[in-house]
């Protein structure tokens, strides 16, 4: 026990109990009260210590997830006025004030989102489905269809050479109508066919030199007017392929010769331009040109400016499908009897 303790204890007994032996065993009980209090203070500050530095923690951890509760909301209400700028209707009168009223908003557009995903999947399957059945459906008829129209041709090629005595002229003007018609529906056919397969097959790309394609065709194209066609550039050496190429600037200077009128004044350009990303095209004439509330028209399939039976009005569709392939764009300039320019673009 303290002794300091232990001598003010006598100090204030009376002189008959200091001496008493009696005494020593009350003093032994309340040192040992003394010393557990003792242990006990030592303990309780251990628990204090010890409790202080996990509350410290805990309300450092409970501070960090606030700000990030914080910053989320934040984030969450930046997604409400985005959704508000574009002027949703759900969105239009949204004021978010409580955590779980944003939680509760986000849950149900998320599930608005699902749903809706779900129909469109629908859509493109049905889409993809219908799509195949419509390619299907124009081979079938353009297969059962050329037999026929190959023996029209060939009867009315006979009834012409072996009749034409007793055809007179109105019978042989029927005759090459019949023919001239026949010709038309081949055309239309073999657009058809192009049209349905030029997106559908991927092909496998390899180096193609555009200056070898563009010389074939200046040589090989139908050209009775002489128009002049000039390669102005040299053309680069691309990834793609053969067919498809061979078709995009076939059909685009076939066409700015059939309606150039200006005769063997007549002029087709064919330019190019390098960019970043895309090789920048161009095939300019000074035809006829084209008024600028027909821009939309040409591009869609079996639509003519002008009645062509040679033509199936389907060229620029084909045109357009095949620069889309290569992830480009197609775009018209023209000012009427003075020139046509249009230029699109191929991805690198």
């Amino acid at each position: 026990m303290n002794s300091l303790l232990k001598r003010q204890l006598r100090k204030y007994l009376p002189k008959e109990l200091q001496s008493n032996k009696d005494l020593e065993v009350f003093l032994e009980a309340i040192n040992r009260s003394y010393t557990t209090t003792q242990n006990q203070f030592a303990m309780l500050q251990r628990a204090a210590s010890i409790s202080s530095k996990e509350l410290f923690e805990s309300n450092k951890q409970l501070k960090q997830e606030s700000e990030s509760q914080k910053e989320i909301i934040s984030k969450l209400n930046n997604v409400i006025t985005t959704l508000k700028f574009y002027g949703l209707d759900d969105v239009k009168n949204l004021e978010i004030t409580d955590s779980l009223e944003l939680v509760d908003f986000i849950d149900n557009q998320t599930k608005e989102i699902i749903e809706i995903n779900k129909q469109k999947d629908k859509l493109v399957s049905n889409l993809k489905r219908q799509n195949k059945e419509l390619n299907d459906y124009a081979h079938m008829v353009s297969h059962d269809l050329k037999s026929p129209l190959q023996s029209i041709d060939a009867l009315s090629t006979w009834i012409k050479e072996d009749f034409a005595e007793g055809l007179g002229n109105e019978g042989r003007k029927v005759v090459n109508l019949i023919r001239e018609n026949v010709e038309k529906m081949d055309t239309i056919i073999r657009g058809i066919l192009q049209y349905s397969t030029i997106g559908k097959v991927v092909k496998k790309r390899y180096k193609i030199d555009l200056n070898s394609i563009i010389d074939d065709l200046i040589l090989k194209i139908d050209n009775p007017k002489h128009v002049k066609i000039l390669r102005l550039y040299k053309f680069p050496t691309i990834n793609g392929d053969l067919d498809r190429l061979e078709l995009l600037f076939y059909h685009l200077i076939d066409n700015a010769i059939k309606f150039n009128d200006k005769g063997e004044d007549g002029l087709v350009e064919i330019g190019c331009h390098e960019e970043t990303d895309f090789w920048k095209f161009s095939i300019k004439d000074n035809g006829k040109g084209i008024e600028k509330n027909y821009f939309d028209k040409i591009f869609i399939a079996f639509q003519k400016l002008e009645n062509d039976f040679k033509s199936a009005g389907i060229g620029l569709s084909i045109v357009q499908k095949i620069v889309e392939a290569y992830e480009g764009n197609i775009s018209l300039q023209s000012t009427p009897d003075l020139e046509t320019i249009f230029t699109f673009t191929l991805k690198k």
